[in-house]
């Protein structure tokens, strides 16, 4: 992983650019790390993708809904919560489908 601080990012910035092209850049200011710069490519099989995606209008009423429902389930006893990890395996298979679906 290549290392380079926040002056020499600005004062290089189409280096800084082409070397997060070929791997994660990591910035430094005062000898610290602050920050990453990766490629598009290399967000697109995480999270970032889908923060920095638009939203859709009716999106934040659609999730809040979707929240208290799944809520309301638990706190009927309908459904129980799961592990952290197997939460997680399972927010990440459906990610994968989803990319999937969307490079065919």
């Amino acid at each position: 992983m290549k290392v380079m601080s926040a002056r020499e990012a600005k004062n290089h910035f189409g280096e800084f650019l082409d070397a997060s092209r070929r791997e994660p850049v990591v910035v430094t200011k005062n000898n610290r790390p602050v920050g990453i710069m990766i490629s598009i490519e290399d967000a697109a099989g995480t999270l970032i993708q889908e923060l920095i995606m638009e939203k859709e209008s009716g999106y934040d009423e659609w999730l809040f809904g979707k929240v208290t429902a799944t809520m309301r389930r638990v706190d009927s006893g309908e459904t129980g919560l799961r592990e952290h990890a197997d939460a997680m395996a399972t927010l990440k298979a459906r990610l994968d489908a989803r990319l999937a679906r969307k490079t065919a």
